[in-house]
């Protein structure tokens, strides 16, 4: 593990972050759930290339969205193993504490949807749209249930 993984994995235990990202003297952290820090990444136009990540969970939709933004490495302590067969594929340097054959949803009774959304897909900026895409889907249902 490099110093950048060190603490990047780090300041994800100790700061209680979803996602941190550390390259030198340059770090992201965020707390908001799911894909949605990188998401904000992707979409200010920033590359991450050489960067090292941290992330609670990395499932398939996640290692895609790494992949699009040229992380070097990343750590996590729950990965599902078609998120570690996407970042080993791609030369991104994986480590983890636990794999998982999926990565549940939320609530425990099914799988995450945004792996799910991207069950077929290899290319991250596929990925990206299809994440995207589901997202856009669960705020309209979640908007439905806040009228009724």
């Amino acid at each position: 593990m490099t110093e950048d993984q060190k603490r990047a994995k780090e300041e994800l235990i100790a700061g209680g972050y979803t996602c941190v990202i550390c390259r030198r003297d340059e770090i992201y952290c965020d707390t908001q759930r799911g894909v949605k820090p990188l998401l904000d990444i992707i979409d200010s136009g920033a590359r991450l290339s050489g960067f090292s990540a941290a992330d609670k969970v990395i499932g398939k939709a996640t290692a895609l969205l790494y992949v699009m933004l040229g992380v070097s490495s990343v750590y996590t302590p729950v990965i599902s193993e078609m998120a570690r067969d996407v970042l080993l594929k791609n030369g991104i340097e994986v480590f983890y504490d636990k794999e998982v054959a999926r990565i549940k949803n939320r609530t425990g009774d099914g799988f995450c949807p945004m792996e799910t959304a991207v069950m077929g897909i290899n290319k991250p900026h596929l990925a990206y749209e299809a994440i995207k895409k589901k997202l856009a889907e669960l705020e309209k249902m979640k908007s439905k249930k806040g009228e009724q």
